[in-house]
C-alpha cells in the first residue's frame, strides 16, 4: 500500500528500519554488554549497576536455568515489580535459549494460574512478597524450579540486609509461605558462575515473549512475540525519538541518555521503551518500584537529570500537580512518550506547563510489541491525536467487512510491520480472528486517519455507547470534562436506560472539592452536542487502575449495571 504519511515525517527519521542487523535478542544485548560496560545500565532504590554487572549476572543466571534441565523453547516466568533483578533476570532467561512469560506480580491466584498453566511455564522467578500467591496453585502447574528473590538481592552490603529487614519485618510486606524446589536468587547466581553457559542457536523467528494481553475482553491470551519483532520495535522507537534527541534548538544531547523507568516491566511499553531501548542506546534506567509513591518516586529522581519520561495520562497528571516534582530540574527532558491510555489536553498542558516538555503521544499494544504509531517527537503542542504510523509500519482504517474507508471515515485500526506478533500463544483460532488474509492486525480499535496520516482514537468497539441510535465516544466526554479546572481524573461509560437506550455516565474525582453534579452538567451542556451530555454523575475519591495506570472503564461500568438491576 501506498505509505503517503511519509511525507509528514521529520527529516531526521528514516522511512525504514533494519531489523536484520541482529540475529536476536541476545546478539543486541551482548553487543550492549560488550560496547557500554563501563557505563551504569540500571539503578534502583539508589543503588547502581553497571551494563557488565548485569552481563555477568545474567550469563550466570542463565547457566543456572541450563543447568536445571531447561532446553530451547521453554518458558519462564519473571513475577517481580521495578528491581534490579528484573533486567538481570529478563536477560539471563533469553541468553539460556528460553521465552520470558512477564507476569503482574499482583494477580490473583486465579490470574497467576491462568498465566502459567496456559504457557506452560516450566519455572519462575518470583519476588518473595508475592511468594504466597504461587504456593497456593503452584502444583496445578508445570512449574518446577522457583527461583525466589528478595528486595535488597542486589544492593550490596548492609544496605540489602536492611531493605530486607524492613520488608520483611517492619513493613511485613512478605506474607508467610511454602514453596518446594525454591532456590534463592544470590545462590542461583553463585551457582551459575560456578557453570559454563552452553551456547544456544537463537533465530529472529524464535519466540522470545509471551506479552499476556490484560484480560478485559475475555480470556487473558499470551501474544508470542518472535525476537524480530522486538528487535524491529526497539530500533523503531529509537529512530522516533532521534528529532527531540537531537534537537538543535537544544544543547548537545548527553553521552547517556537517563530514562524514568516509572512503568512495570512486565508491561510491554516500559520491557521495549526503557529495558531494551536502553541497552541498544547504552542509556541508565531509574527504576521506580512503586509509581504510586510519589514522595519516593520523586527522591528517586532528584540526584538525576532526566532525558526521557515514557508513562500513561495518569502518573503525568499525579506528578503535574505534585510541588515538589515541579521542583526538579527538567533542562535535560527531551521526550515525554504517553501512551497505554488516552493523553488528556489539560493533563499534557499542565506536564508542559510544569516540565517545558510536550507530551507525545503514541500507540501500541501487547501484539504490536508495543509501538505502532506515535507523533512526531519535535511536535512542540498537544495534537490530539496519537501521530502517524512509525518506519516500516503500514496502517489501514478498516470496515466491517475489512475493506479500506475512505480518509476521514471511522474504522477499524490494522496494523502490519515487522513488529506484529506471531500471534496467540496456542490459540490458532484467535489469532485468525484478528489477522487479516494480507497480514494486518486488526486492533479492535476505532480511528480515522487524516490526509496528512495523522491518525486519531476514536474508541474501542465495546466501549462505545449508543444514545437513541448515535455513537457516543467515551473518550470524547472525558476529554471535554477534564478539561473542567475542577475536575482531576474522569471516566465515562453508557448505563441502561429506558428512554435512549443507553446514557452516559461520568465517574469524577475532584480537584475542586465545592464541585458540584450542576457545574458539571452545566460545563458538558456548553461543549457537548444533546446525546453526548452526561445524564449522570458520580463523585468519587479515587477511580480504579491497572498496576499501569489505566482507568478500569469495564470495572466502572460492570458497577453501573449492578447498580441498574
Amino acid at each position: 500500500m501506498e505509505r503517503f504519511w511519509l511525507k509528514s515525517y521529520p527529516s531526521a527519521v528514516p522511512h525504514d528500519v533494519d531489523w536484520t542487523q541482529y540475529s536476536s535478542l541476545v546478539h543486541l544485548i551482548e553487543e550492549a554488554f560488550t560496547k557500554y560496560r563501563d557505563r551504569k545500565a540500571y539503578v534502583g532504590l539508589g543503588k547502581e549497576i553497571s551494563f557488565g554487572e548485569v552481563d555477568e549476572k545474567s550469563k550466570a543466571l542463565a547457566a543456572f536455568l541450563q543447568s536445571k534441565g531447561l532446553q530451547k523453547g521453554d518458558r519462564v516466568a519473571i513475577m517481580m515489580p521495578n528491581v534490579l533483578q528484573y533486567p538481570v533476570a529478563i536477560a539471563g532467561v533469553l541468553r539460556a535459549g528460553l521465552v520470558v512469560v512477564n507476569v503482574n506480580p499482583l494477580y490473583t491466584p486465579r490470574e497467576l494460574e491462568h498465566q502459567l498453566e496456559d504457557s506452560g511455564a516450566k519455572a519462575i522467578i518470583i519476588l518473595e512478597n508475592f511468594a504466597h500467591t504461587l504456593q497456593q496453585i503452584v502444583s496445578h502447574t508445570q512449574v518446577k524450579e522457583v527461583v525466589l528473590a528478595s528486595m535488597g538481592d542486589l544492593l550490596g552490603f548492609p544496605k540489602g540486609g536492611v531493605v530486607n529487614f524492613v520488608v520483611r519485618h517492619v513493613k511485613k510486606m512478605v506474607p508467610s509461605f511454602e514453596l518446594a524446589n525454591v532456590t534463592r536468587f544470590n545462590e542461583a547466581l553463585s551457582e551459575g558462575a560456578r557453570q559454563t553457559l552452553r551456547p544456544v542457536q537463537i533465530g529472529q523467528e524464535d519466540p522470545a515473549f509471551l506479552q499476556y494481553t490484560g484480560g478485559t475482553t475475555g480470556v487473558s491470551k499470551g501474544a508470542t512475540l518472535v525476537h524480530r519483532n522486538v528487535i524491529a520495535n526497539v530500533l523503531q522507537s529509537e529512530a522516533w525519538m532521534q528529532p527531540a534527541v537531537h534537537d538543535p534548538k537544544k544543547p548537545a544531547p548527553p553521552e547517556q541518555l537517563i530514562t524514568v523507568c516509572a512503568l512495570p516491566l512486565y508491561h510491554i511499553f516500559a520491557l521495549t521503551v526503557c529495558c531494551l531501548l536502553g541497552m541498544r542506546t547504552g542509556g541508565l534506567n531509574i527504576l521506580i518500584v512503586n509509581p504510586r509513591d510519589l514522595p519516593a518516586l520523586i527522591k528517586e529522581l532528584r540526584p538525576y537529570k532526566i532525558n526521557m519520561f515514557p508513562a500513561v495520562n495518569t502518573l503525568y497528571n499525579a506528578l503535574a500537580h505534585n510541588e515538589e516534582f515541579a521542583k526538579l530540574d527538567f533542562s535535560g527532558l527531551r521526550v515525554s512518550n504517553g501512551g497505554g491510555m488516552a493523553v488528556q489536553k489539560a493533563v499534557a498542558d499542565r506536564w508542559l506547563q510544569v516540565t517545558g516538555c510536550p507530551i507525545c503521544e503514541g500507540y501500541g499494544l501487547s501484539e504490536t510489541s508495543p509501538s505502532a504509531i506515535c507523533n512526531p517527537t519535535d511536535t512542540a503542542e498537544y495534537s490530539g491525536t496519537i501521530g502517524l504510523p512509525l518506519p516500516s509500519t503500514e496502517i489501514a482504517i478498516l470496515d466491517d467487512d475489512g475493506n479500506l474507508v475512505p480518509l476521514g471515515e471511522r474504522g477499524e485500526i490494522a496494523i502490519r510491520g515487522p513488529q506484529v506478533m506471531a500471534g496467540y500463544w496456542n490459540r490458532p483460532e484467535e489469532t485468525a480472528k484478528v489477522m487479516t488474509a494480507d497480514g494486518f492486525f486488526k486492533s479492535g480499535d476505532i480511528g480515522v486517519m487524516d490526509e496528512r496520516g495523522y491518525v486519531k482514537i476514536v474508541d474501542r468497539k465495546k466501549d462505545m455507547i449508543l444514545v437513541s441510535g448515535f455513537n457516543v465516544y467515551p473518550n470524547e466526554v472525558e476529554e471535554v470534562v477534564a478539561t473542567h479546572p475542577g475536575v482531576l481524573e474522569v471516566a465515562a461509560v453508557g448505563v441502561p436506560d429506558e428512554h435512549s437506550g443507553e446514557a452516559v455516565k461520568i465517574f469524577v474525582v475532584r480537584k475542586d472539592p465545592g464541585l458540584t453534579e450542576r457545574d458539571l452538567l452545566g460545563f458538558c451542556a456548553e461543549n457537548l452536542t444533546g446525546y453526548k451530555r452526561p445524564r449522570h454523575v458520580e463523585f468519587r475519591a479515587e477511580l480504579p487502575k491497572t498496576n499501569v495506570g489505566k482507568i478500569l472503564r469495564r470495572e466502572l461500568r460492570d458497577e453501573a449495571l449492578k447498580k441498574a438491576a
